[in-house]
């Protein structure tokens, strides 16, 4: 692509709407072979963007989702011990006895299983998504770290493994904990913050062209209303187009406080906050809205 309104004219297609900041960030990153380390609150359009950058590409899409306790063999690679068994019972039935011939062949690359990591560095191109990379341990920051370095694996058995073109990759943070620095001064970065009003309703009629343009800009304006209380867990772009495909799925082509509060589960996922919503004069925010 050969400039950033390019890269936003790309995902636009694809359904994903960038601000200007965005745009530059996706286009330096597809430039310099630069992973894009993507951080804010949960539901913002993190992961959405690896997505929608695999489809602009025509890439597929290659996904490593983190977790407490993730290793490297988890991510990278393991050995199909069922497989080398059947192979190791066969050779010994067809009467072979050279150890190192067994070992050679039970070490093979037929019998190697590509976790996320390799397949990337195996798939050309890609996109490679590390979501919530706040949830693994220091541990395993180090390990991408060098992997993200030099986009290289080496595996005892077989050598050294090198991607022949490095994939595009997505880095998201929730900023449940401090990523460290290291890591951070690989990427480039983008905060994500929600969106703008004019901004997220776009986004939700580009999601949801089904549904009325009266319903999502009340849809909208409530869900900003939600996000200035001091909630536990503030909706995020996700949660709008939630909310709106659940009330569109009832048949309404606008909402009251009534329905609103009925629906709040599309919405709002802790009791707490549920309860403080209840609070809100809902009546009076669609009535700004000329509801």
């Amino acid at each position: 692509m050969d400039g950033p309104e390019q890269v936003r004219a790309r995902l636009e297609e694809t359904g994903y709407l960038v601000d200007d900041g965005l745009a530059i960030a996706c286009f330096l990153a597809l430039r310099l072979g630069r992973p894009l380390f993507c951080e804010g609150d949960a539901g913002v359009g993190k992961t959405a963007l690896a997505s929608a950058l695999a489809e602009a590409l025509d890439a597929p899409l290659i996904r490593l989702q983190c977790h407490e306790g993730i290793d490297a063999s988890q991510a990278l690679y393991d050995w199909d011990f069922p497989r080398q068994l059947l192979h190791l019972r066969a050779a010994e039935a067809a009467g072979v006895t050279d150890a190192d011939r067994l070992e050679s062949e039970l070490y093979d690359r037929r019998f190697l299983v590509a976790r996320p990591l390799l397949k990337a560095l195996q798939t050309q191109p890609s996109v490679l998504l590390v979501d919530e990379i706040d949830r693994a341990d220091d541990e395993f920051e180090a390990f991408l770290l060098e992997l993200l370095s030099e986009f290289s694996v080496t595996i005892p058995e077989l050598g050294t493994l090198r991607a022949e073109a490095p994939p595009v990759v997505v880095l998201t943070s929730n900023r449940t904990r401090e990523v460290h620095d290291a890591l951070k001064r690989r990427c480039l970065y983008h905060w994500f913050d929600h969106p703008a009003f004019a901004r997220e309703l776009a986004i939700v009629r580009r999601r949801l062209p089904g549904v009325s343009a009266r319903l999502a800009e009340q849809v909208t304006a409530l869900v900003h209303a939600l996000r200035a209380q001091d909630l536990l867990k503030p909706p995020g772009v996700a949660e709008t187009i939630d909310w709106a495909e659940a009330l569109d799925t009832l048949g309404a082509g606008e909402v009251d406080a009534e329905l609103a509060m009925a629906t709040l589960g599309s919405v709002l996922k802790y009791r707490e906050d549920a309860e403080r919503a209840r609070g809100l004069d809902f009546a009076a925010i669609l009535a700004a809205r000329g509801a």
